[in-house]
């Protein structure tokens, strides 16, 4: 199976920058989408970013359109997310998950998730 490790989460002020990572080991061999999720306290779980299997194609959350970047580099089995002028209501923990290309032509359901990073914007 596929263990998914963020790192990169700390305490920062706003209009900082932050760089997430999340490492994957484990059965990598697969298409797979990753995508970057938060959860803010007394909040709900939120999408936050997405990239393809390929790299190719990315999605983004409209409340962070303009300030974070998601990327990937296979060789290195590692995803990404840049944060850019970090406001205090991007405060969460962030997670990282996986979606398998299914032989349809569709992406599976996020099933494997990482044990999130905390990210903190002090005003």
């Amino acid at each position: 199976q596929v263990q998914l490790v963020e790192s990169g989460g700390g305490l920062v002020q706003a209009g900082d920058s932050l760089k997430l990572s999340c490492a994957a080991s484990g059965r990598t061999f697969s298409r797979y989408g990753m995508g970057w999720f938060r959860q803010a306290p007394g909040k709900e779980r939120e999408f936050v970013a997405a990239i393809s299997w390929r790299g190719g194609s990315t999605y983004y959350a409209d409340s962070v359109k303009g300030r974070f970047t998601i990327s990937r580099d296979n060789a290195k089995n590692t995803v990404y997310l840049q944060m850019n002028s970090l406001k205090p209501e991007d405060t969460a923990v962030y997670y990282c998950a996986a979606r398998f290309l299914l032989n349809s032509g569709t992406y599976d359901e996020y099933n494997y998730w990482g044990q999130g990073t905390q990210v903190t914007v002090s005003s």
